[in-house]
């Protein structure tokens, strides 16, 4: 087949990382792929490298951004318009909600001239939130819901979502696949070994240190705040935390932790690779993710794949893989709450090993990107034949 993949920006993500390796494994697989992305802005890094190195063709649509414009958004529709024409694929695939709404609005102005083409769309997290301004939100489900007529499927990376666009009246029930997103998971089920060690050893923890850490961007919703309230609360100098990332709100989160005088024991690695990732979950003891919206956070399965317990606000996704089997699941913006659960598994070192290891068998199953990438050939295929999704 034929595939036109189009993602608003290609930066260090999950829903870029998603987009990369299923570009990657329909290629492997011998179908014509090609990426089309804006370009990729902002302190979180970048895979652009990667995917330019991928085999398969790529291209920069500079008006293609995630501010709302109307003269660039008018700009990149007309050139998505022109470059399906070119192209002629069987299926364009769209990621992310700007990308998303563009991406099939134009697949939508050439199916005249394309009727066998097919549109599908994957929500990583939905551009509507309670924690959005009631006009955005009313504006993003009323695009939404047109775009959805604009698809004939829909993947959603967690049942969360799906529930909560079905809820917005954004498409039919039918139309709703969830395929997980995948990971290359060799790395995170190996032992850590030295890396691990000498993570640890960078940041000043010792052996028998506690290291609790969030891997995000330092941006709003991401919940650094309640891990420094807890971390404050927390007298105990051997538990340790690491914020691994960058964005626009580091310099708040440094004077704040300094405010706090809690420099000795949170630190700040900055921006770290993909390739480093595993390195970070097998030297860590307890994964923490305390964002108030996300799709389904690629970090708690790495962390469960690298045999660690997990603790997370209980928002979208995240119940689908965190339970009492696996780590401990908390109300969003529960301070009390998470200060316990890090005191508890702390002191507990028997139990984040038996939560870790289930853990990892539940993550094994479900996180696989091969899997993820047969599942999604499944949905295309589907298509081809009915032109209905499963």
């Amino acid at each position: 087949m034929k595939i036109v993949h189009v993602i608003t920006r290609m930066i260090l993500g999950g829903a870029q990382e998603n987009t990369l390796l299923t570009c990657e494994g329909l290629h492997a697989r011998g179908h014509e792929v090609a990426l089309i992305t804006g370009p990729a802005l902002g302190p979180e890094g970048q895979l652009m490298d990667r995917a330019r190195g991928g085999g398969y063709g790529v291209t920069v649509l500079d008006d293609l951004r995630r501010e709302i414009s109307l003269s660039r958004d008018r700009r990149t529709r007309k050139a998505l318009r022109r470059m399906l024409v070119e192209l002629a694929p069987d299926v364009v695939h769209t990621h992310s909600s700007k990308a998303g709404i563009l991406g099939r609005q134009a697949a939508w102005d050439v199916r005249e001239r394309l009727p066998e083409m097919r549109v599908v769309h994957t929500i990583h997290g939905l551009p509507f939130h309670r924690h959005e301004r009631w006009w955005r939100n009313r504006l993003y489900v009323a695009l939404e819901r047109r775009a959805a007529r604009q698809s004939h499927a829909i993947l959603s990376v967690a049942d969360a979502m799906t529930r909560q666009a079905l809820a917005a009246g954004v498409g039919t029930a039918e139309q709703y696949t969830t395929v997980y997103s995948g990971m290359e998971m060799a790395a995170f089920l190996a032992p850590g070994g030295g890396d691990a060690a000498s993570f640890r050893e960078s940041l000043g923890v010792k052996g028998d240190d506690v290291l609790v850490t969030q891997v995000s961007r330092l941006a709003e919703l991401k919940g650094h705040e309640y891990i420094l309230d807890a971390a404050g609360r927390i007298e105990d100098p051997k538990v340790h935390f690491c914020f691994v990332g960058d964005g626009r709100l580091r310099g708040e989160i440094e004077r704040r932790i300094a405010r706090a005088g809690l420099g000795g024991r949170v630190h700040l690695t900055g921006l770290l690779p993909p390739g480093r990732i595993p390195t970070v979950m097998h030297a860590t003891d307890i994964l923490v993710h305390c964002s108030l919206r996300e799709g389904l956070a690629r970090t708690l399965p790495q962390a469960m794949l690298a045999g660690r317990p997990v603790i997370s606000f209980d928002v979208d996704g995240a119940a689908e893989v965190v339970d009492a089997d696996t780590g401990i699941l908390l109300k969003p913006k529960d301070t009390a709450g998470l200060t316990l659960a890090i005191e508890t598994l702390a002191g507990a070192p028997d139990l984040r090993e038996r939560l870790g290891a289930a853990g990892r068998e539940r993550a094994r199953g479900m996180f696989d990107h091969h899997r993820m990438v047969e599942e999604i050939l499944g949905v295309y295929a589907k298509l081809a034949t009915t032109g209905n999704a499963p």
